[in-house]
């Protein structure tokens, strides 16, 4: 029993020593490559702490699950009714920010209804923690989150924000719109421009911020999303695969045999997509802009559910909140 307690303990103390290597090195890379203070980065990770919990969610991603649970997380009515409202508080920006960006007001409001409940859930754990804890104990994925840490910490200091102070996700996403830190940096807008990109309690900044988001990744102005198909028989599953990006054209769908729901353009192209319900297939054909929403979380789920709470949203809308 002893000598099992030894070397679990030695194996405790190997863990900690290199992760306590990798901590040592992230902060001599930013002190050399950005001029951080070694001294302020020391007294800054001296109080980050690990996060187990953090390990737990990412282990187990909601994206995993079927479509028919994934959906009834975001297709509820108390969301849609809250999502109503929310366009209503905030027409006018939505009005502003989707003539400007060419980016649809439902779509928008989706995408903040999906993330964080319209900015009521925008996620309690301490961002540096999760994504240290990430960084540094995540083998998998580590490169990418020590590169969220490093653009975090540059965020700090170009907003002037205490790295100790900001809560997020899991993941380190945050505010609103749950932008990860490299997003942030790039995407997010001033809308107001009173000198603060507030993403975590200025709904103008938060809506813009979407709307430059899903420019800059390709969004097309009046330009459909996703078309609901239906199959003669099950040659369709010859056309299924896993890419994001559309690249079949009509011709070759109709070829499997599926008849869709409503016309598009000939020259259009499309994915097709079938989603897991409890009893078959749902099936669609997704085009372009399904790709952009991927871009924001790289799931057909997620962009199938932003895309079907928008127009919940719309329907709900109606009369329009501008008339």
């Amino acid at each position: 029993m002893f000598v099992r307690t030894a070397l679990i303990c030695s194996l405790f103390l190997t863990i900690s020593c290199a992760q306590q290597r990798e901590k040592s090195a992230f902060i001599d890379t930013m002190v050399a490559k950005h001029r951080f203070g070694e001294d302020e980065l020391a007294d800054v990770f001296g109080q980050v702490k690990i996060n187990d919990d953090v390990l737990k969610k990412i282990a187990a991603p909601a994206e995993a699950m079927p479509w028919h649970k994934y959906r009834k997380i975001f297709l509820t009515e108390a969301r849609i009714k809250e999502g109503a409202a929310f366009w209503r508080q905030h027409a006018e920006t939505l009005k502003q920010v989707s003539e400007q960006y060419g980016v649809a007001p439902e779509i928008i409001v989706a995408i903040l209804g999906v993330e964080t409940l319209y900015g009521r859930r925008p996620g309690s754990y301490r961002v540096i923690d999760a994504l240290s804890t990430l960084a540094f104990n995540y083998p998998p994925r580590s490169r990418y989150f020590t590169g969220e840490l490093e653009q975090f910490l540059l965020l700090c200091r170009e907003e002037k924000i205490n790295p100790l102070q900001p809560q997020g996700s899991y993941a380190g996403a945050m505010g609103m719109p749950q932008f990860m830190p490299s997003s942030f940096r790039s995407f997010a807008a001033d809308f107001d421009q009173d000198g603060n990109r507030d993403l975590w309690h200025d709904p103008k900044d938060a809506i813009a911020s979407v709307a430059n988001y899903f420019r800059a990744h390709g969004w097309v102005k009046n330009q459909p999303v996703a078309v609901q198909v239906f199959a003669k028989n099950g040659s369709y599953k010859a056309l299924l695969n896993n890419k994001f990006k559309a690249d079949l054209r009509i011709g070759e769908l109709e070829s499997g045999r599926v008849e869709f729901s409503r016309p598009l353009p000939l020259d259009s192209k499309v994915n097709f997509l079938a989603l897991e319900q409890e009893h078959g297939d749902e099936l669609w054909a997704v085009l372009d802009n399904f790709y952009v929403i991927t871009r924001y979380n790289h799931s057909s789920l997620y962009a199938m559910a932003v895309y079907q709470l928008s127009q919940a949203l719309l329907n709900y809308q109606l009369p329009s909140p501008y008339e």
